[in-house]
């Protein structure tokens, strides 16, 4: 698969992964994901390491995704993610006008503290494009939060109903945008970016 690498140098990758692929198989053992991909062709090209990934995105999330090429620094970043060092920045298209033009959603997921800073970018007739940082890094808590506060994602049908809402989309509206970082080896501090999704984009030009 033709997966867009946007960073890569002696420890890491930082790729824009498409929507509608896992990147770890679920307890169902999906044999395609994008960790057996990539590394089906690295042992393919003979080459030495394997990619580890350093955290999740959602099967229907697309943008970035950061590999380790080895355990090492693996552990390393995943420790980083963890102690909140990472900053992570999404794009979500959330159903109807949020009341507030930026805010911070509070609400504790499997009674673990999870905080969401979140700003509207624009208003559209049926949704609002927001610019979402999570704070915490629980699983799904973009998601939950904004199921919590009455706005879902577009196109959510885990946390909310389809038929709730007049607007649809073929996929779940979130894209991994962006990620800040200190290398763990070269002590640079990095921003990479990825674009957003090409289907996102078709939506917005289709959907005023």
């Amino acid at each position: 698969m033709n997966i867009p690498v946007v960073f890569e140098d002696d420890w890491l990758m930082v790729l824009d992964k498409p929507a509608g692929l896992l990147v770890i198989p679920t307890p169902k053992n999906e044999p395609r994901t994008l960790t057996s991909i990539l590394n089906e062709d690295l042992k393919a090209r003979n080459v030495s390491y394997r990619l580890h990934p350093c955290h999740r995105l959602d099967r229907e999330t697309s943008g970035l995704i950061m590999y380790a090429k080895g355990k090492s620094i693996q552990k390393k970043m995943m420790d980083a993610f963890r102690q909140k060092k990472i900053k992570k920045t999404y794009i979500a298209f959330v159903q109807g006008a949020l009341s507030q033009s930026e805010g911070i959603i509070r609400e504790p997921i499997e009674n673990r503290e999870a905080v969401t800073h979140y700003r509207v970018l624009e208003r559209k007739r049926d949704y609002s494009v927001v610019e979402v940082k999570p704070l915490t890094g629980r699983t799904n808590q973009i998601r939950i939060h904004f199921k919590h506060v009455s706005h879902p994602i577009v196109g959510e049908t885990k946390f909310s109903f389809r038929r709730d809402f007049v607007l649809k989309a073929r996929r779940l509206c979130l894209h991994a945008q962006a990620l800040e970082f200190t290398h763990p080896v070269t002590g640079k501090n990095l921003k990479v970016t990825a674009e957003l999704a090409k289907d996102l984009q078709e939506f917005l030009k289709s959907h005023d």
